[in-house]
């Protein structure tokens, strides 16, 4: 069977995170929320202007063009991602920057709402792409353990 080549991958998960959040948009009011496991996990529609758990709020253009600036230093370092595991990451935190650059360019804030809390505790709301973003996060300090190798030549 052939591999899906990187940036259809980057779509999918893309698209993906679009998906989910158009029907979040449709089906579930804004603050409102719906309990799948009472206590533990709900769909929660909720916006974020800023940054993670709501950090640097109202810095939309901001984090636009870091997004941006991020994603176009990536792409040309893509060869130093080196190994399945960075090259897993590498694609993840591409998706994931896609994903919510998407939503701050269409509608000017990220749209969340994957809520989770664990008795008293309540960790803020998040998406499809920012599960990518923490997921590369996780496999680059992974790779970090692993033997070095070498960039290929372009």
């Amino acid at each position: 069977m052939k591999r899906l080549a990187p940036w259809g991958v980057i779509l999918i998960l893309s698209l993906l995170d679009q998906l989910t959040k158009i029907l979040v948009l449709h089906f579930i009011p804004f603050q409102e929320s719906i309990p799948m496991i009472p206590g533990f996990f709900s769909l929660t529609h909720v916006y974020n202007t800023g940054a993670a758990f709501g950090m640097l709020h109202d810095s939309n253009l901001f984090f636009i063009v870091l997004a941006t600036v991020a994603f176009a230093v990536l792409v040309v370092m893509k060869k130093h991602f080196q190994g399945g595991v960075m090259q897993a990451g590498w694609i993840l935190l591409l998706a994931g920057i896609v994903g919510n650059v998407t939503d701050r360019l269409r509608l000017g804030h990220v749209v969340d709402f994957l809520d989770f809390q664990f008795g008293s505790y309540h960790w803020p709301s998040f998406n499809v792409a920012d599960s990518c973003i923490c997921i590369a996060a996780g496999l680059f300090l992974l790779s970090s353990f692993q033997s070095p190798t070498k960039p290929k030549e372009s």
